[in-house]
């Protein structure tokens, strides 16, 4: 999926005094405060953090209340979506107007009626509401369906994703991937088909004293009017 990355970062974080018995884990708790919130910094969701202390020793810092740094180098793990990136998720509601998407667990995504295309057909189903496929039966997204879709805005501050479903290569993952692995079989099958047929041609035609002659044909091969001459000199 797009939208994610890691990013090399050099952080500064202000612990304070009554936490100096406990410097690692009050960095630990400093950092995991930024963990699924959008940090315009990096701009991104900070997702995840691997981190190391550089410091041996802290600095305090001047002031009515005397924090000290300490510096860090950290790995972070940052969900930054930007349009006309593919994201997926899971489907949570559906109705006939859109179809309602959670991404990676947290952030939500809408699909309008007008960014879903035309292929799929609302349906209501055994109580079950579902978008089908008109050119494919097994292309159904409904409740639970894990689907890829295109990035059409972001809204940041509350990190809520507009999403479209117009694309090609957007729909149920299952399928999409699916589709992917047959066409990849079929070429497959195609190179070994023609690797085939080029090693039995090779195989059914050579010489015998100087004679050329072919497997399919009991008979030889004619040569042409030059070679004879050539043969009788």
């Amino acid at each position: 999926m797009e939208g994610l990355n890691v990013s090399d970062a050099k952080l500064m974080v202000y612990v304070h005094p009554s936490k100096s018995n406990n410097v690692p884990q009050a960095i630990l708790r400093e950092l995991s405060s930024l963990l699924f919130s959008y940090i315009e910094t990096f701009d991104g969701v900070v997702l995840a953090y691997d981190v190391d202390i550089l410091d041996k020793s802290a600095r305090i810092l001047s002031g009515l209340h005397p924090y000290f740094g300490v510096r860090l180098k950290a790995k972070l793990l940052l969900f930054s979506p930007k349009p006309d990136m593919l994201l997926e998720g899971k489907v949570v509601k559906l109705t006939q107007d859109s179809i309602h998407v959670i991404v990676l667990g947290f952030s939500s995504a809408i699909i309008a009626e007008d960014d879903i295309r035309q292929e799929f057909k609302y349906k209501l189903k055994h109580g079950e509401e579902r978008f089908a496929s008109r050119s494919n039966k097994r292309h159904v997204i409904k409740v639970g369906t894990m689907i890829r879709f295109l990035v059409k805005s972001v809204d940041k501050e509350i990190l809520h994703i507009s999403g479209s479903l117009i694309p090609a290569q957007t729909g149920s993952i299952r399928l999409l991937d699916k589709n992917s692995e047959d066409v990849l079989l079929t070429d497959r099958g195609n190179k070994k088909r023609r690797e085939s047929d080029g090693e039995t041609k090779t195989r059914d035609h050579g010489t015998v004293g100087g004679n050329a002659f072919s497997l399919n044909n009991d008979h030889p091969i004619k040569k042409s009017k030059r070679h004879k001459i050539a043969n009788n000199n």
